[in-house]
């Protein structure tokens, strides 16, 4: 046990970057705080921050391949000389050393950041004959895997159901929704904006709608403002030589500092995904809709029956079919050209921000899961 008297815990990322907003900021620094003695075993150095012992195994490799294979090892390894109670990884590709630390007699919590099975459908770099293929025998896996391991954490339900049902014996639904501390409580109503500007920030796809944005910006005499990184790398030369791409502003991937900057600054926030692989059929919002809520802005998203249902309660966003170019192009307009409604649209979605949808909700969820699988015999 931890020199708190609590268990010690021990989490596991080999595939995201260090002191990673969900993983560290949100559950480590939590469960540090609620008297846990915590380990973070993740790409980088080695340090404590916040109560958090982190481990740093070295940069992430420049190969997926490699990645997946002798990097995920050395995480696991130094992960197992911590010797702790209870082991949360974060990545699908730690799976199999899951398995291994629960023959181990470890607690082992899953940490299911997307739905793998619908997420792999969309990846441009696998052959796409393949894809169906590999989502089918990684779920076959998965399931193996969960039936084994103590806990499962994913984002939300899907349709009001649990989308893992008897699948593993605990289940925390825990939504990437931010710290009330780290852009609620930034909010500035009479910060400068920028002139008729629409922001993107995360990870910049072809399935999270980047192209249709960009030319519906175009369209509706809007500048862009994208961050984060562009995947595959050659989508990015596809976007950035497209027609319409001189109404873009491209930051490339940027600071927690910055993305509040950029927030602070912009008059819409735009997170309208494709109907493609997990994207618009689960109960919840991507996670830059909810920080768009926080700073303040009005979102434009795509049209789903959680997004319809939400909206009933706080009216945030307007929703549009994610390849109706032309309805984008009006939405951006109406939010640009109605500041009024723009400005009360942004107050709702706040709103609903301090009322729900902040980590202090999900925490306690977190704690409670802790607890149970501590608990068992």
């Amino acid at each position: 046990m931890g020199a708190a008297g609590k268990a010690k815990v021990c989490h596991m990322t080999s595939a995201h970057p260090p002191e990673d907003i969900r993983i560290f900021r949100k559950e480590c620094v939590s469960l540090a705080k609620a008297g846990y003695d915590v380990y973070l075993v993740e790409p980088g150095g080695t340090y404590e921050k916040d109560n958090v012992h982190i481990i740093g195994v070295g940069p992430l490799p420049g190969s997926r391949r490699e990645r997946m294979a002798s990097f995920s090892k050395k995480v696991y390894e130094a992960a197992l000389s911590v010797d702790a109670d209870i082991y949360h990884f974060h990545d699908p590709e730690l799976l199999p050393y899951g398995l291994k630390l629960k023959k181990r007699d470890k607690r082992v919590i899953f940490d299911s950041h997307e739905k793998y099975t619908e997420q792999i459908k969309t990846k441009e770099y696998l052959p796409a004959p393949l894809r169906s293929l590999i989502a089918f025998a990684y779920g076959a896996y998965e399931r193996h895997a969960l039936r084994k391991i103590d806990g499962l954490v994913f984002p939300c339900l899907k349709d009001g159901r649990n989308p893992f049902e008897g699948q593993c014996r605990s289940i925390a639904f825990l939504d990437n929704v931010p710290l009330l501390e780290e852009l609620y409580d930034y909010y500035d109503p009479d910060s400068e904006k920028w002139d008729r500007s629409v922001c993107c920030l995360g990870s910049l796809t072809r399935a999270r709608g980047i192209t249709q944005l960009v030319r519906a910006a175009s369209m509706a005499g809007a500048e862009v403002y994208l961050a984060g990184n562009f995947s595959p790398d050659s989508y990015q030369e596809e976007v950035l030589s497209m027609p319409e791409a001189s109404c873009v502003h491209y930051m490339g991937r940027v600071s927690r500092e910055d993305v509040r900057k950029t927030l602070s600054h912009c008059r819409i926030g735009a997170a309208v995904g494709l109907n493609v692989g997990q994207y618009n059929k689960f109960d919840n919002l991507a996670t830059k809709s909810y920080e768009y809520m926080a700073m303040g802005l009005p979102s434009i998203m795509a049209k789903s029956p959680y997004c319809d249902k939400l909206l009933s309660d706080y009216c945030f966003a307007v929703c549009i079919d994610p390849e109706d170019v032309e309805a984008y192009a009006s939405a951006i307009r109406y939010l640009l050209d109605h500041p009024k409604e723009a400005r009360q649209m942004g107050e709702a979605g706040r709103r609903a921000v301090q009322e729900k949808f902040n980590w202090g909700v999900e925490e306690t969820k977190l704690l409670a899961l802790y607890e149970e699988i501590l608990s068992e015999k």
